[in-house]
């Protein structure tokens, strides 16, 4: 389940009103939000990989390096590539943030090569890529007048043979979506002015667990004692969200 962006926006409101201490509006919320699920979101995979440095219990629920897994499945998917014949590369899905495997005709997983390899791979009959086994080198092209960097990531496969976008698909993690508490304004009779009025329409929830719901609301807690200009709220949000890793990963 995902946590509901109309209770985070609620509670930091609550909290930062207690002692009339500030006020954030929906557009610095919607920035903060996004920033602390994508910081979140990015931490698993370090916390994953330190605990796959350690023993883990065998509960069924206390299992740091399941819980971590399950938290990264809910972004975890698999999509469809796009051909460029002219460039001889096929383009990943446009959401993809990491890339995971990818896969010919949908039973086949092409093995990752460097580009030194990829480049002399086909010297020898013994290592030149066939359709039984084929490879793919993965990395950003420098493309344009004056060699411009177009951000775009390219997948290279061999043989040159293969080149139907339908062959080749690719599992990956897709990037959280920004995070937007939708609203309305009410004043005069007509939705132009006065207070805010939640819209769930037009919002987006948070897409983490909703186990994360304490440390989304301390993270952003921390972010809007900046906006605000209050020490004491980030000082306070810090510690709270510095003792929450401690316990999470002791």
């Amino acid at each position: 389940m995902a946590i509901n962006v109309n209770t985070v926006y609620t509670t930091v409101l609550s909290i930062l009103n207690k002692e009339q201490r500030g006020y954030i509006t929906p557009e610095e919320f919607n920035k903060l939000g996004t920033q602390v699920q994508l910081e979140i979101f990015e931490n698993y995979f370090e916390d994953l990989n330190q605990q796959l440095r350690v023993p883990q219990t065998d509960s069924e629920y206390a299992n740091r390096q399941k819980n971590i897994d399950n938290c990264i499945s809910i972004f975890k998917t698999i999509g469809n590539t796009t051909y460029n014949g002219a460039g001889g590369y096929f383009l990943p899905p446009s959401d993809l943030h990491r890339i995971g495997t990818v896969i010919y005709k949908d039973e086949k997983e092409l093995q990752r090569v460097e580009r030194n390899d990829f480049l002399n791979i086909n010297l020898s009959p013994l290592t030149k890529p066939t359709t039984q086994f084929p490879v793919y080198l993965y990395e950003q092209t420098v493309q344009g007048t004056g060699g411009q960097d177009t951000g775009e990531t390219h997948i290279f496969v061999k043989p040159p043979t293969i080149t139907s976008a339908s062959d080749i698909t690719v599992s990956y993690i897709r990037k959280p979506s920004n995070v937007a508490w939708g609203y309305q304004q009410l004043g005069g009779g007509t939705w132009t002015s006065g207070p805010y009025i939640y819209n769930e329409a037009t919002s987006t929830q948070f897409e983490l667990d909703n186990t994360e719901q304490t440390e989304v609301i301390l993270r952003i807690l921390a972010y809007a004692g900046v906006v605000i200009r209050d020490p004491q709220i980030v000082q306070a949000a810090s510690q709270a969200v510095q003792s929450e890793e401690v316990n999470s990963k002791s």
